[in-house]
């Protein structure tokens, strides 16, 4: 820069000096006015310059106010491609990990629904114009099934892995975990020889002494009704209706409230997930986990991709990642859960598979008796609980 450049930038920049520093003087030279004609018309004693100060704060907040405005946050958000919407009615222990390790994995940016299945799934049936959700992840699979006109077949990436007997028709929903009903009592109440089958929940010296959850808001409850069905002879309705009224009119309102129940004593024997009483178990409640003679059901949750996903490649990225190895392993070492897939053994003391009796259970049965059974139900718990 010359000499002649130099001295022209010092001009504006004294210029400048001048015009801040004149502004200045007049602003306070303003305040100082304005405060003196509003000293004169208050009808109450206010100095000119505690006047003064507060419009000069005021006015130093609305120059703040006007900066924020004009400039805008940055949006560190990533860009819709990398977006996921998930609706899941598992527990935020475990959601989160798998949720947290995808993202890490994968740079995609989830945002988490939460709710109950047979909630979530009503919200999704009313959005079917404009999916607002990618994914379901969690609940029966009755559920998904029952709802199966929201979801788009896709078949993940290790479905070869996956035992055939959770293998779902055309794939419309990917198995994660395989979730064997059982029986807990409370020892302090009830000797091992007295409950041993579904049968046993029928004895009349159990009336009103057995804790259940509602099954047409408990998937694993109505899980262990059609469970109960399949294992013990006669007709449907005459099996509803003997365990609706031994229930004596007391029915939970959730799954979760049945080891509470049993635990505290208000029950005797209750009927919930193998993960859920092997949990309770290991954290010391005093309970003993039974898996019925008569055979247990192994029904999987599982996880679907919605029609219409906004963010659909997204959606098969989770899908496969909920079935990886890494998962399913999560899945048995920390959550007391088993693994639907073929190349993993049982770990910790869950019992093997094949040494648990199981009943044929046919979820699609299950699936299109839903709603049947469940006015059944509610009928003959109705008649009890009116008696």
């Amino acid at each position: 820069m010359n000499t002649a450049q130099s001295n022209a930038a010092g001009d504006r920049r004294e210029r400048r000096f001048t015009l801040k520093l004149l502004t200045q003087i007049g602003i306070i030279f303003g305040i100082c006015w304005i405060s003196t004609c509003i000293e004169q018309v208050l009808p109450f004693t206010l100095p000119a310059s505690i006047i003064g100060m507060l419009l000069l704060l005021a006015l130093l907040l609305a120059l703040l106010c006007g900066c924020a405005a004009s400039e805008p946050l940055p949006d560190y958000a990533p860009e819709e491609s990398q977006r996921l919407i998930l609706y899941t009615s598992h527990k935020k222990e475990v959601w989160q990990p798998i949720v947290k390790e995808f993202e890490a994995r994968t740079g995609v940016w989830v945002t988490v629904v939460e709710g109950g299945s047979n909630e979530l799934l009503e919200q999704l049936a009313a959005k079917t114009d404009a999916p607002q959700a990618d994914v379901m992840f969690g609940g029966g699979v009755e559920s998904l099934e029952s709802y199966q006109d929201l979801f788009a077949p896709y078949t993940c990436a290790d479905a070869d892995a996956i035992l055939p007997q959770y293998r779902a028709k055309d794939d419309i929903w990917t198995p994660f975990s395989s979730l064997p009903l059982v029986f807990v009592y409370n020892p302090k109440l009830v000797g091992a020889e007295e409950i041993t089958g579904w049968a046993d929940l029928l004895r009349p010296e159990l009336a009103g002494k057995i804790a259940f959850a509602d099954p047409s808001v408990s998937g694993s409850s109505y899980t262990a009704l059609v469970t109960m069905l399949c294992a013990l002879p006669g007709e449907t309705d005459e099996i509803l209706q003997a365990f609706a009224e031994n229930l004596d009119g007391k029915q939970l309102q959730s799954s979760g409230a049945v080891l509470t129940a049993v635990a505290g004593g208000q029950a005797v024997v209750g009927v919930t997930l193998e993960e859920t009483a092997s949990r309770s178990i290991a954290a010391g409640d005093e309970l003993v986990m039974v898996y019925p003679a008569d055979g247990t059901s192994c029904v999987p949750d599982g996880c679907a991709i919605l029609k219409g996903a906004p963010h659909e490649e997204n959606a098969k990225l989770f899908v496969d990642f909920t079935v990886s190895l890494s998962v399913q392993k999560l899945l048995q070492e920390r959550f007391c859960r088993r693994s639907v897939r073929g190349d993993l053994e049982s770990t910790g003391t869950l019992p093997a598979l094949s040494q648990i009796p199981q009943v044929d259970y046919d979820v699609g049965w299950a699936s299109r008796s839903r709603e049947a059974l469940l006015m059944s139900w509610e009928f003959y718990l109705g008649t009890e609980a009116g008696a």
